[in-house]
């Protein structure tokens, strides 16, 4: 499986505290089946993130859990926050890139409900050459939640649930309903500690798309296939399509 969402290095954002900490996340991860790790710290004014500094903080924390024989491979990307996804350079649009690949970027939306904004710069995105993965929708449920999320899925954005959030959550019931219109394509943890909060794990939330039809036969796309092609910087398409509003 593959994490595109997870703020495992450390002293940087809101992630991880230390050394030891990032290397416990990890370990998390490989007892989950999970191999490969996107680190995204978040993109945005309220965190000192210097993106030159990224490509270096990969290598030393890939190069621990090599020493310690952790079978996980962490690689560069971001959490961009949507209002300053307009004003950030195309190049370090493709640093933020999820493996660094030029295409696939993690999108924050701004607090609050789902809106126009977030649609637009899912649009300004792909005029630039980037398309867009829509992070944590179940925390922007509003009153045209369905018609939003369509919104994007239209404009060529992917929609990504946390994958404990699905599994067990308040909004666990709607992302379902969502999954089953065709509107969850991926899973991350967005975890930030292995001291609490979210584990670096997908299982249970994969386990919990199960039980949608639509996605069912699907799980493996969902957490290995189409990751590991936006790693590449190709096309995913989900092998399974929206369904129309009533």
């Amino acid at each position: 499986m593959i994490d595109l969402h997870c703020h495992i290095l450390h002293a940087l954002d809101d992630g991880a505290i230390d050394l030891e900490d990032s290397v416990a996340m990890a370990r998390q991860a490989e007892s989950d089946g999970i191999e490969v790790v996107c680190a995204t710290p978040h993109i945005r004014p309220d965190h000192d993130v210097s993106i030159s500094e990224l490509e270096q903080r990969v290598s030393a924390i890939n190069d621990e859990l090599s020493r310690q024989g952790i079978g996980v491979r962490v690689v560069q990307g971001g959490e961009l926050a949507e209002p300053i996804a307009r004003t950030t350079s195309d190049e370090n649009l493709r640093e933020i890139s999820l493996d660094r690949n030029g295409t696939w970027v993690l999108l924050e939306p701004s607090p609050g409900p789902l809106v126009q904004g977030t649609i637009t710069a899912v649009e300004e995105l792909a005029v630039r050459g980037f398309r867009a993965i829509v992070a944590h929708p179940e925390r922007h449920a509003g009153a045209a939640f369905r018609e939003q999320l369509e919104a994007l899925v239209a404009r060529g954005a992917l929609i990504q649930v946390t994958a404990a959030l699905i599994a067990d959550g308040p909004a666990a019931p709607t992302m379902l309903d969502m999954a089953a219109a065709g509107l969850v394509h991926l899973l991350g943890s967005d975890a930030h500690s292995s001291h609490g909060g979210r584990p670096v794990r997908l299982s249970e939330g994969l386990a919990r798309l199960g039980e949608v039809a639509l996605v069912k036969p699907h799980l493996d796309w969902i957490a290995s296939e189409g990751p590991a092609a936006i790693l590449r910087g190709e096309d995913a398409t989900p092998p399974f399509a929206a369904a129309a509003s009533a």
